[in-house]
């Protein structure tokens, strides 16, 4: 049987155009030809297989071609009345239209006196898109069979290995002299019909990944949540992959196929497919409702001492089965602060109930929230940060008493009933009064906000404004999310500016914390940091400088620590 048998011909009313068999039902062709397949038949037929007639069939898929010239969306899918016994066409990785010296180029079609086909030869002009949709072809040679009416919709497939690289999708007319067309190359034609995503060869990728992308796209356009292409796909790329492309995506698969055919770096696959799983199969709470988690905290507290400016009250301690435990407590200069607490947080260790769930909780005055202390190493033998080795979390020592305390209680009891959390975003350079954001988190019952730059470093001084960031503390909101470096705003710019850090930031977190329970944020940041420490550049990791302030009162029970002398003696 010809390798060629799978060259078929469509007929539309007075439209005849070309076509090829993906599958034994499917043929593609171009919207075009069958643009008035709701006022007359298609029919398809083989001319390689005579036999097999002329087979009815029905438009099944569409790309959005709306017939106003030159739009793109010019796909159309076929679905015939019965299978045929024909081999479908074979695809080609989309580059190898492109490789040098440009190989030879066939096209079958149907052109008026041509019942029985004819072919022409070309090559593609360039890679680059035309409007990120086409390619264009020039004429093989100067003479020869031009693309004319008759050809829309046949394969463009390499001469050596008969192998489909493109549809052709238009030509210049002939009284131009022109002697070139535009093909629509597989890599786009994929954009709009999700399964020929398994036929095509993607370099780099396994086919069983990319068959659960597309499952796990299927799945969230049937029943699953509204998700943002573009979010995802910048989530999954990172700030350094291609980016959204003109017009953006206009589906969720077309952003997953942007992610198979156009992006380099393999995990970012695995990073979307991950995300979506997520958002399909949102992870359960493992605490029971009404309980708090299952955590066995260690209690950093850092705090001025009164003893000098640089002199901090460092404490040390330890919770088993809701007591507390005072491992060490001292007056220190700051640089001597981090040696302190890895030396004591080791001894705390001896005190937590064996197999539960250790968490490191550093309780900060207000002007030293934003210290990197998931970033100092576990000792002076081990360089691995503390926040790649254990959840590590940050409090506002004015949270931990008071009637803030009581509401803040409150609020986590009723985060036990809500297993997933949205994130509130207060962008770089927002405009917002801090009232009306206090307003708006108390109105909208946040759980957790994120902010897309550190907060101020310089808090003390007596009647000093309060910021959005204070106004998130005192709300309460139970959860607070930022990244420690990076935009501050000062710039002027707008909240969601193209290029800002602190947007991107947000756009990215927003990515893994959506949909997760709060009392799980504490493992989601663990996780997040161990990526970004796995890096090859950690230190241009997205993640690398996430701060996460998370207190549950529940987990921390008011018993005081003895001090073990007094801390200004």
């Amino acid at each position: 049987m010809s390798s060629a048998s799978w060259h078929a011909r469509i007929v539309c009313g007075g439209e005849v155009g070309a076509g090829f068999l993906v599958s034994e039902r499917h043929v593609l062709t171009c919207a075009h030809v069958v643009r008035g397949s709701g006022r007359a038949a298609v029919t398809v037929s083989f001319p390689h297989r005579g036999d097999l007639g002329e087979v009815s069939a029905a438009v099944g898929a569409h790309g959005g071609w709306d017939g106003a010239g030159a739009d793109p969306g010019d796909l159309a899918v076929l679905e015939l009345a019965r299978p045929v016994p024909v081999r479908p066409a074979e695809f080609a990785a989309p580059d190898d239209a492109y490789a040098e010296p440009r190989p030879r180029l066939l096209v079958y079609g149907f052109p008026k006196g041509y019942p029985e086909g004819t072919i022409a030869e070309y090559r593609a002009t360039a890679a680059q898109l035309i409007a990120d949709e086409w390619v264009q072809l020039e004429a093989w040679s100067a003479h020869g069979q031009p693309l004319a009416p008759g050809f829309s919709g046949a394969a463009v497939t390499l001469a050596d290995s008969n192998r489909v690289v493109g549809m052709v999708s238009a030509a210049a007319r002939a009284s131009t002299g022109v002697r070139n067309g535009r093909m629509l190359p597989t890599s786009v034609m994929a954009r709009y019909w999700a399964p020929l995503g398994d036929l095509i060869p993607t370099p780099g990728h396994h086919r069983a990944a990319k068959e659960r992308l597309r499952e796990l796209v299927e799945r969230a356009a049937g029943s699953g949540p509204a998700v943002d292409p573009e979010r995802l796909y910048n989530d999954a790329v990172g700030p350094f992959g291609p980016p959204v492309p003109h017009g953006g995506f206009g589906s969720l698969w077309s952003a997953a196929w942007y992610v198979l055919s156009e992006v380099e770096e393999p995990e970012a696959l695995t990073r979307l497919a991950d995300r979506l799983t997520g958002l399909l199969d949102p992870p359960r709470p493992t605490a029971p409702s009404g309980a708090p988690p299952d955590w066995s905290p260690i209690l950093v507290e850092i705090d001025h001492s009164g003893a000098g400016d640089d002199q901090l009250l460092v404490e040390v301690s330890a919770y088993r089965e809701g007591h507390r435990h005072p491992v060490g407590s001292d007056t220190l200069a700051s640089g001597s602060v981090r040696t302190y607490v890895q030396e004591r947080v080791d001894d705390a260790f001896s005190h937590l109930t064996p197999g539960t769930d250790e968490l490191l909780a550093f309780v900060l005055p207000r002007a030293l929230l934003n210290w990197p202390v998931a970033e100092w190493s576990c000792g002076a033998d081990d360089p691995t940060p503390l926040g790649c080795s254990y959840p590590v979390v940050v409090t506002e020592r004015s949270r931990r008493k008071g009637g803030l305390r009581h509401q803040l209680t409150r609020k986590w009891e009723h985060l036990d009933g809500r297993p997933a959390a949205s994130l509130h975003r207060v962008e770089c350079g927002t405009q917002e009064k801090p009232n009306k954001l206090r307003f708006r988190l108390r109105r909208d019952g946040a759980d957790l906000a994120g902010f897309g730059a550190p907060p101020p470093a310089d808090r003390t001084g007596a009647g000093a404004d309060m910021t959005h960031f204070d106004v998130s503390l005192t709300a309460p909101v139970p959860v607070l999310l930022w990244p420690r470096t990076g935009c501050d705003g000062a710039d002027g710019h707008g909240p969601a500016d193209a290029g800002c850090p602190g947007s991107e930031f947000l756009d990215r977190i927003a990515a893994h914390v959506d949909g997760t329970s709060p009392a799980e944020l504490p493992r989601t940041i663990l996780a997040l940091r161990e990526s970004a420490e796995a890096a090859d550049e950690p230190e241009r990791h997205w993640a690398r400088d996430v701060q996460l302030l998370w207190d549950d009162p529940r987990c921390f029970p008011d018993a005081p620590a003895a001090h073990r002398h007094s801390p200004v003696a």
